[in-house]
């Protein structure tokens, strides 16, 4: 009897099994439903479908064809099958759920963001293979290893990936390096071996200014038409036709912003990202997943190598990096000193003698000085922490910041010549003017200064440069070599062809104040990452740092190590019981509603709870609301802190999964969102 014999016909297999999109998380399980025989060919595992659920239609996916029910009764057929196309391959289904369960998820809201929507058009005109002479087809030979020839352990990590070897490395890049020798380059040579093996890559960085420079080094390597890309910021045809050519097995190398971590690449044998500690890594919706998590659990699935990479290192990272279960990638001590730039702090040394106030000035003396040097042969940039004028004012007198009468957001002037505003609500100061509620006094005075009077000063002192600013709604990706001054905001600095000429980090103070546990770590990715676009050997001015304290963080970017700083802020935590030391969730809610929750929770015995406390304004509280069953909008004030050991992970996910599937089957009018490693809780 032959093959094709042996085979169950769908006829034989008469019940589907149905994962039903709902955000309902009691109905977070597999339904059985009937296959009408017109539909027994279409309704293959993976493929899109429309079922009667609970009186209305709902999607869904087939995840599975049986020849039994397991429920007794009468079953409801199918209504029908949206697309026989298997989106749901048995990969990606196994690691949506395994996402869902490391964040206390449930599998639909996981498959939401895993699975574009369909196009049918996008469906209908790609052929199912690769016609003869595409470029996927064509031989791909193992490349020279290029930028990693700077890494004694490079080399060894790319020979591994070309043996078809699954090795997991954490690679900090060196800086200051050309086009072509780049962490874009590097990362396209990392691609282009594991495609020479036979296998396919992902790659995922944190915007589409990354995406652009790393598409730029993939096809300068490999060509057009052996790699797509899968970014927000595509249409739904693009998007759509992008997924399909992957799925289809058309290409095997995959770039992009975070969604594409669920990309369904064929035969995986590289996941990659850069630059761990960005937050456009995180997903800002329900399960609040970390695509280097996501990739994380694909690479062990699937036996894929392994690489994180980024100028500095993540809390995250350090953890495996100290387990052993991610080996460093770091260039030698010369290397890394003839490659970092010179790294200066403003107010140190002579320069408050010499230079009086000027010394911790907004744009100090050394920085004034610094740039007019640099300017002669090409752009200097300015990183200012925060973006608009002047966004944060305060009392003249007694420097009380100046809060909202009405939300109690910080009160900021939009442009010179307007009346100041809330930056929350936007109501004005009005007619009456300010007056301190703690000292009576009517002035006012900027707290920080924005990019956009920055771009004023700058222009003034500079006058003949031309001056351009890269920020929120207007991020330029690159600037030229001739001289001129970039005012930019973190992770909105463009690149400078052949790189800038000197660097000045404005206002260290404000990025060390970020309301985040992780605010020292944060502040110096930051400053590394805008210092690494300098020419090499150029000077980078850090002003603003406070006076008279020993800050890690800015001893970490004068020596340029970032994995020291990892390591200490990492010793810290275990000893204070911090994540990521200990395994942290988040429940936020109504005060009432919280305490239920604790009640109806059957946490793990090593469970400590803290909380419930008041969220504070700084945490955004007001942007925080809860919809009851209705519809109407509660207020999110309070939040609890669940802190166990990391091998209780499990536990406790389960046990937030069953109190959230608990109060949706009884339809509590209060929700309490639960979040798995929350960024913003401190």
């Amino acid at each position: 009897m032959g093959d094709d014999e042996n085979e169950q016909r769908p006829a034989d297999r008469p019940v589907a099994a149905v994962v039903v999109e709902t955000p309902l998380a009691h109905l977070d399980r597999v339904f059985e439903y009937a296959v009408p025989d017109e539909l027994a060919a279409d309704a293959v595992p993976g493929a899109r479908v429309r079922v009667r659920f609970a009186g209305r239609e709902l999607d869904g996916f087939v995840v599975e064809r049986r020849e039994q029910p397991q429920h007794d009764g009468r079953l409801t057929p199918l209504r029908r099958v949206v697309s026989p196309e298997p989106v749901l391959t048995p990969e990606l289904l196994t690691l949506c759920r395994a996402v869902a369960e490391r964040y206390a998820g449930t599998l639909s809201d996981v498959l939401r963001l895993a699975v574009p929507k369909r196009h049918a058009t996008a469906e209908r005109n790609l052929p199912q293979q690769s016609p003869a002479g595409d470029p996927a087809h064509e031989e791909v030979t193992v490349p020279a290893p290029g930028p990693w020839a700077a890494y004694p352990a490079g080399s060894s990590w790319l020979r591994r990936l070309a043996e078809g070897e699954g090795p997991a490395a954490a690679w900090t890049a060196l800086p200051s390096r050309p086009a072509g020798d780049d962490w874009a380059a590097a990362m396209a040579v990392a691609a282009a071996t594991a495609l020479a093996a036979g296998r396919g890559a992902l790659i995922v960085v944190p915007d589409h200014r990354d995406v652009d420079r790393l598409d730029a080094a993939v096809v300068a390597l490999l060509g057009k038409g052996r790699h797509v890309r899968l970014t927000a910021d595509q249409g739904p045809q693009a998007r759509y036709t992008a997924w399909l050519k992957v799925l289809r097995g058309h290409v095997k190398v995959v770039i992009g912003t975070r969604a594409a971590a669920f990309a369904p690449v064929h035969d995986l044998g590289l996941v990659a990202w850069w630059d761990d500690g960005d937050d456009l890594l995180s997903e800002p919706r329900a399960p609040y997943h970390h695509a280097g998590v996501v990739l994380g659990l694909r690479a062990v699935a699937t036996g894929a190598a392994l690489l994180t990479g980024g100028f500095s290192r993540s809390l995250r990272v350090q953890v495996a990096v100290e387990s052993g279960a991610l080996v460093p990638v770091e260039a030698g001590a010369a290397a890394l000193r003839a490659a970092a730039p010179r790294v200066t702090i403003a107010g140190e040394g002579a320069d408050e003698e010499r230079d009086g106030p000027a010394a911790r000035a907004h744009i100090p003396s050394r920085a004034w000085r610094v740039a007019k040097d640099a300017l002669v042969d090409g752009p200097v940039l300015l990183q200012v922490p925060r973006r608009g004028y002047l966004p944060a004012l305060s009392c003249a007198e007694c420097r009380t910041p100046v809060r909202c009468s009405r939300c109690q957001g910080p009160v900021a002037l939009g442009a010179p010549g307007t009346a100041p505003a809330c930056r929350w609500c936007g109501l004005a100061l009005g007619g009456a003017g300010f007056e301190c509620a703690h000292c009576g006094s009517r002035r006012l005075r900027s707290s920080i200064t924005g990019a956009r009077r920055t771009a004023e000063e700058i222009g003034r002192a500079f006058p003949g440069f031309p001056v351009h600013t890269s920020g929120s709604g207007e991020v330029l990706a690159t600037v030229g070599r001739e001289p001129a001054l970039v005012i930019a905001t973190p992770g909105a600095e463009p690149v400078a062809e052949g790189g800038y000429t000197a660097v000045l980090l404005l206002d260290a103070w404000a990025s060390l104040d970020l309301p985040v546990l992780d605010a020292p770590l944060e502040a110096l990715r930051r400053w590394v990452a805008a210092a690494a676009l300098a020419r090499q050997g150029r000077a980078v001015v850090l002003s603003g740092a406070p006076e008279a304290v020993a800050l890690p963080s800015v001893e970490a970017l004068v020596r340029w190590d970032p994995a020291w700083l990892a390591a200490r802020e990492l010793e810290e935590r275990r000893e204070l019981g911090l994540p990521p030391a200990v395994r942290m969730a988040q429940l936020t809610g109504g005060r009432r509603a919280l305490e239920e929750a604790l009640e109806q929770a059957d946490l793990p015995g090593s469970a400590q709870v803290l909380g419930p406390v008041k969220l504070s304004q700084t945490a955004s509280a007001l942007r925080r609301v809860a919809v009851d069953a209705d519809g109407q909008r509660a207020p999110a004030d309070h939040h609890v802190l669940v802190r166990v050991p990391l091998s209780e992970t499990p536990a406790l996910t389960r046990a937030l999964v069953s109190l959230k599937a608990f109060r949706s089957a009884r339809k509590e009018a209060e929700v309490v969102t639960v979040r798995v490693d929350p960024l913003d809780t401190f």
